[in-house]
């Protein structure tokens, strides 16, 4: 009997803000202890359930890899990568007794118990494993041939607006692939990466694949996700103060690296209140994952001028659903004013012309204490406890949607 083939075939092939988050999670809090829980947003055509047997076995394949040589030697390469955390990876490798999956229904039910320094890091790659094994039937020729249109006809557009209106602008447009937890394949998302880097090196600033990147010799790109700040819901800090406790724990670890803060674990109105001058002039921008991009960018904008900083100073960084026709509209709006640039995911590596999966895998719990994140959008409000919900309205002055 043929062996199966892994989905996942380096530990370098998930996101860079998984090694960013883990390190300062080893350094400062290695005792935390993470709930994770998948869910999925939409209704797939095809029962996720049907998924079990090879989720389990692709599980069971990934827990047995770990971190090569020449690997580690790039990870150490990255100047915000300590070498004692690359002493850590070189030992490290997922334990499979910390996830479990089973059925719920036409669901899968898949959840990850354990030290966040092990629990933390499963994300990424689970999510690319589903997602791989549900097209994995759909991926005929005829897909692959649309998909491979698709992508040709958006570098058409992005080179269009490199020879028409690149000039005009005040700030160059840079785009990236944020694409690994929800691409069609593997294969695919390195031939996008890899077409899109030949094919559009002036706008094009890298990838947060961190294998991708170190294959193509482009920036992994990434900070920092609402895993982190919901863990400081937890950490024996007073609530009303997470945020700013994050972000004092980001800013000790890093130092002026990786400047770019993420905005809408309560909303923006909060984070902005949090985010006084001492933040606002050590980091170097922030990233917009939830809620109309428009309005969060005017806030920003107003935000560091009402600081009596300058907005051309900084950079917003825009990753929720984005295709490229709204990266441009969003481009041309805000770079007469302030520095921009765009993640861009599942338009980049899963736009085949098949609906896609609308997959999360998200820290509920942290320390045995419910966390939550309350966005921008209430489509993505994660909790499973509606107290702890209510509370966390109630401190921030939130309130609940209609």
């Amino acid at each position: 009997m043929p062996k199966t083939k892994p989905i996942i075939q380096s530990l370098l092939d998930t996101d860079l803000y998984k090694f960013t988050m883990l390190q300062v999670v080893l350094h400062q809090f290695p005792a935390a202890h993470g709930e994770y829980e998948f869910r999925c947003r939409n209704h797939p055509d095809t029962p996720l359930s049907q998924l079990k047997a090879q989720l389990e076995e692709q599980l069971d394949l990934l827990c047995q890899l770990r971190f090569q040589q020449e690997e580690l030697a790039y990870l150490r390469g990255l100047r915000f990568i300590k070498s004692d955390f690359v002493d850590y990876l070189e030992l490290f490798h997922l334990q499979r007794r910390f996830i479990s999956v089973t059925e719920e229904g036409e669901q899968l039910a898949i959840l990850i118990k354990g030290p966040m320094v092990q629990a933390m890091f499963f994300e990424i790659f689970v999510l690319a494993i589903v997602n791989e094994l549900y097209f994995r039937p759909l991926g005929s020729e005829a897909v692959l041939e649309e998909g491979r249109r698709r992508l040709e006809a958006k570098i058409a557009t992005l080179e269009r607006f490199q020879r028409e209106e690149a000039a005009s602008q005040r700030f160059p447009l840079l785009i990236a692939d944020f694409g690994t937890r929800r691409r069609f394949s593997r294969d695919w998302q390195a031939h996008v990466v890899e077409r899109l880097n030949r094919a559009l090196p002036q706008i094009f600033r890298g990838t947060s694949n961190v294998h991708l990147a170190r294959k193509l010799g482009i920036t992994p790109i990434g900070t920092m996700a609402h895993e982190f700040f919901q863990a400081f819901q937890a950490l024996g800090v007073r609530l009303r103060d997470f945020q700013k406790a994050a972000l004092e724990s980001w800013v000790q670890e890093y130092r002026g690296d990786l400047g770019i803060a993420l905005t809408d674990v309560v909303g923006m109105d909060a984070f902005l209140a949090d985010f006084d001058l001492y933040f606002a002039k050590l980091f170097d921008g922030l990233r917009h994952d939830s809620g109309d991009p428009y309005i969060w960018g005017d806030k920003a904008i107003a935000h560091y001028r009402k600081l009596r900083i300058d907005p051309a100073t900084k950079m917003l960084t825009f990753s929720d659903g984005l295709t490229v026709d709204s990266a441009l509209q969003l481009h041309r709006h805000f770079s007469p004013h302030i520095q921009v640039s765009f993640g861009i995911g599942t338009h980049f590596t899963n736009d085949m012309g098949l609906e896609p999966l609308q997959i999360v895998l998200k820290l509920v719990s942290c320390n045995g204490q419910p966390v939550a994140k309350l966005s921008d959008s209430p489509g993505k409000i994660m909790c499973s406890d509606e107290t702890f919900l209510a509370y966390l309205r109630q401190v921030f002055k939130i309130p609940a949607p209609r």
